[in-house]
């Protein structure tokens, strides 16, 4: 069964950088797109960051400039460098691979940024 494991979640001050990492454990055929999502406390979760398998990016404007997304296609893996982080930006991050035929989501990794 494949898994997506996340990692390089922490706490961190503002103005810091943090970069996640999510890696699925097995083969998954053909990844269309490979993203990160967030979910703060009461609030939805939403989407942070996508990259499709020919390198687009679309990013949510309150992350623009900050966060870069980027992916390894030969290792399944997604990336986000997040810079500049601010009080805001704390929440559970999950990341998101769209396959062939279904989507798998990671397990969450917990971003707090402190003033």
């Amino acid at each position: 069964q494949v898994q997506l494991v996340e990692s390089g979640g922490g706490l961190v001050q503002a103005g810091g950088s943090l970069r996640l990492s999510c890696v699925a454990s097995g083969s998954i055929f053909s990844i269309n797109v490979m993203g990160w999502y967030r979910q703060a406390p009461g609030k939805q979760r939403e989407l942070v960051a996508r990259i499709t398998s020919g390198g687009i990016t679309n990013y949510v404007d309150s992350v623009k400039g900050r966060f870069t997304i980027s992916r390894d296609n030969g290792k399944n893996t997604v990336y986000l460098q997040m810079n500049s982080l601010k009080r805001e930006d704390t929440a559970v991050y999950y990341c998101h691979f769209q396959a062939v035929g279904r989507d798998y989501w990671g397990q969450g990794t917990q971003v707090t940024v402190s003033s």
